[in-house]
């Protein structure tokens, strides 16, 4: 498949998509050691993860995103925020994409959706994430996008083999 012969929708998930984001997130957490999630994938049931879309897709300062190509999610990317006002404005990323669309720019479509989507929101003011110091090519995104480093936490995280990894976190001021 090349890139020319991909046409992307990326919108925001709805009830109806959480049989497919559970099965991405499970087979995403199979496919890359970078994520904290594992194999296992998500710890929700269907029915639960439906209604917690519900719950963000009312939100002001929380969404899931999907992209979808034929018909069928691929990725998805996430702005977690919290309810608190005085914390209201602090999002925290996350994305994950099937291996099978690695290199295609959809990482970068999705990252670009929610940086634009924080912009609209009127509270988002930062966008922050964690990304393994070993995850070069999700870094190098990241930078493209606008995300700077603040800091490297040593030991931020492991491995199944009990290996420490150090990570970096970044930021996007939303102004």
């Amino acid at each position: 498949m090349t890139q020319e012969e991909i046409e992307i929708t990326i919108r925001e998930a709805i009830p109806d998509d959480a049989a497919q984001v559970a099965k991405v997130l499970q087979q995403v957490g199979g496919e890359t050691p970078y994520l904290v999630m594992d194999g296992k994938g998500a710890a929700f049931d269907v029915e639960e993860m439906a209604h917690n879309f519900a719950d963000l897709y009312a939100s002001e300062n929380n969404v899931l995103m999907v992209a979808i190509i034929d018909e069928q999610v691929v990725g998805t990317a996430s702005v977690s925020a919290s309810a608190k006002k005085r914390m209201e404005h602090l999002g925290e990323v996350g994305i994950s994409v099937l291996k099978e669309y690695w290199g295609f720019g959809l990482g970068y479509a999705m990252m670009m959706a929610i940086v634009d989507w924080a912009s609209e929101s009127g509270i988002i003011r930062r966008l922050e994430l964690t990304v393994q110091e070993r995850n070069t090519r999700a870094i190098k995104l990241y930078e493209k996008v606008g995300f700077q480093t603040e800091a490297i936490m040593h030991r931020g995280a492991k491995t199944d083999e009990n290996e420490f990894l150090d990570v970096r976190l970044m930021s996007l001021m939303i102004d």
